[in-house]
């Protein structure tokens, strides 16, 4: 974990010095996301994709909206993120956007925050949220926590999960754990659709992006390589001899109308 420099403070990173595995081992958001997104968006002018990491969400956005503004704290997700003609990357903390200069005036119809909310300071996050808003826009957060294959292979990822991984996890993780329910949310909320993400992932593939969780980067650097490579072994044998399966993840959402 280090800290990331913002005008005004810090924010604590846990994924800058991985940046490279994040951006190759996350799942894509799934085009339904996308879709509600911009039917419940006032207009499709203007997107503010807060916490945007490399782009993972940015870059769809940007095929329902005129222009997108993705923004993280992180230079080094930046630098990884997906290019689009329609997508322009700053780099600010969430808290104090830098987005007159980028926008010239009031007027988003979106803002979301895909797995990016539970490291924000939300209250000090809402007020620029509304400043920069034009009345009736969309605020969405969104999150994913842990993924579904099958019986046996749930059971190791819940085991190192609660096992190993316990230790390490941040604070902040239990608002993914509770799907944002007990996170403030001071907009007239909407009903959320049922969503997942889904992948066709090999068991290598899956076994990366659980390297990507901040908790089993933290401890590889208290513990070494071994209780990783522990859970590689049980995850191998309970993956059988399928070279590639279904990965599922359910989405949390919270929708509101500004």
């Amino acid at each position: 974990m280090g800290a990331v420099p913002g005008e005004g403070g810090f924010l604590e990173d846990h994924f800058s010095g991985h940046a490279a595995a994040y951006a190759a081992h996350r799942p894509s958001y799934p085009p339904e996301l996308v879709d509600r997104l911009a039917d419940l968006a006032p207009g499709r002018a203007l997107a503010w994709d807060c916490g945007c990491g490399n782009g993972q969400l940015s870059v769809p956005l940007a095929e329902r909206f005129a222009r997108v503004i993705a923004s993280d704290a992180s230079a080094t997700q930046l630098i990884r993120a997906r290019r689009h003609p329609r997508v322009g990357y700053a780099r600010f903390l969430a808290e104090r956007p830098g987005l007159a200069p980028a926008t010239g005036a009031r007027g988003f119809d979106l803002v979301v925050a895909a797995q990016a909310a539970h490291w924000f300071d939300l209250e000090a996050w809402f007020e620029p949220v509304r400043r920069v808003t034009r009345r009736g826009a969309l605020v969405a957060l969104a999150s994913y926590d842990r993924m579904r294959v099958d019986d046996r292979v749930d059971a190791v990822v819940e085991r190192f999960y609660t096992g190993a991984l316990a230790p390490y996890w941040p604070e902040r993780r239990r608002h993914v754990e509770d799907r944002y329910a007990s996170l403030p949310f001071p907009f007239q909320e909407l009903p959320a659709p049922e969503l997942e993400l889904r992948e066709r992932w090999s068991m290598q593939q899956l076994a990366d992006y659980v390297e990507t969780w901040s908790s089993a980067r933290a401890l590889e650097r208290a513990a070494g390589r071994g209780p990783i490579e522990s859970f590689r072994r049980e995850l191998r044998e309970a993956w059988g001899r399928a070279p590639e399966s279904e990965v599922r993840w359910p989405l949390a959402l919270r929708l509101g109308r500004r």
